[in-house]
């Protein structure tokens, strides 16, 4: 992570996502482009059959493993985790040699709960074996991951944007290591201060570290997006989501791309993924060079069979 701060320099870009941990929104392509995406892509998301991870003994078709990495099967999506518009900003935060190492889906449909305020900062938070799944060289002061939401429908109020409190990436307010207990019943039935809020059938405030500590929740911001937008934020950054208050009847859509500098070691303790009541094997797995070159050799990479 670039450091800025030393007094005198300018208010570049790299200075204001160095102090406040997310930058955004910017635009990706036009909300007319962006609902032909979404309108291309729609059909192959409720289908699991080309995924990487459906394989004999998966249980990922039922939980939210299915919505992840699907850039390795879907020539759209991997479009967009190249895309110059995001890279070329990403470059600017973690310099040239990028790998993109997950992406996710985030649906919100009317009636869902929002997602509950969390951090992550190697993402043994829901990992069954407790493993970090990303791990950074040895003497660095910074964990975590560069995420880049993206924005396939609009983000509003009513159905559910994200919200982030700024400046919360650099204290981790969780413990990565406790456990989290898995509870499928929870989803859509827990609120908390007066909001429906969950975290996929966990509770996110089993990880906190000080039990009486709550975020402040004044100090937040709603991340209102046009559909053909992104935010780009330090996934130690504080950040939750609205519940989708079902005022209309369409959903909520974010594609979420996950990068890191190609020194990350990526998965390197499991060789299964165990999250949300399901477990995929990730052998098929692989990053994803998207800029730059790889010198360390830390981790295997995709490369795609068909033509994007």
């Amino acid at each position: 992570m670039n450091s800025c701060e030393v007094a005198g320099l300018p208010d570049t870009f790299e200075y204001r996502f160095d102090r406040d941990g997310y930058a955004g929104p910017f635009d990706l392509c036009s909300e007319t482009e962006a609902r032909k995406k979404l309108n291309a892509v729609r059909a192959k998301l409720l289908r699991s059959d080309g995924s990487i991870y459906n394989q004999d003994g998966a249980t990922a078709g039922v939980t939210n493993l299915a919505n992840y990495d699907r850039h390795l099967d879907i020539p759209l999506l991997w479009n967009i985790v190249h895309d110059p518009a995001i890279v070329d900003l990403v470059k600017q935060i973690i310099g040239p040699d990028i790998l993109c190492w997950r992406t996710e889906f985030f649906p919100k449909y009317p009636g869902d709960e929002g997602t509950d305020w969390h951090q992550a900062s190697n993402f043994s938070n829901v990992a069954g074996d407790k493993k970090p799944q990303i791990e950074w060289p040895d003497g660095s002061d910074f964990g975590g991951t560069l995420t880049v939401w993206v924005g396939l429908t609009d983000a509003t109020l009513a159905n559910g944007c994200l919200q982030i409190i700024p400046g919360t990436h650099r204290k981790m307010n969780y413990d990565e290591s406790k456990e989290l207990t898995y509870d499928p019943s929870s989803i859509n039935s827990i609120e908390k201060d007066g909001i429906r809020r969950g975290f996929f059938g966990y509770d996110y405030r089993q990880l906190q570290i000080d039990p009486t500590w709550r975020p402040e929740e004044d100090q937040a911001q709603s991340l209102i997006m046009k559909a053909g937008q992104f935010v780009i934020f330090w996934s130690t950054l504080m950040h939750a989501s609205h519940p989708h208050l079902g005022e209309t009847q369409d959903m909520r859509l974010g594609f979420s791309v996950r990068y890191v500098p190609t020194s990350v070691r990526v998965y390197p303790y499991s060789k299964k993924l165990q999250e949300f009541g399901g477990s995929v094997d990730l052998g098929q797995h692989g990053s994803v060079l998207v800029s730059g070159k790889d010198s360390y050799g830390h981790n295997k990479l995709f490369e795609p069979t068909w033509t994007s």
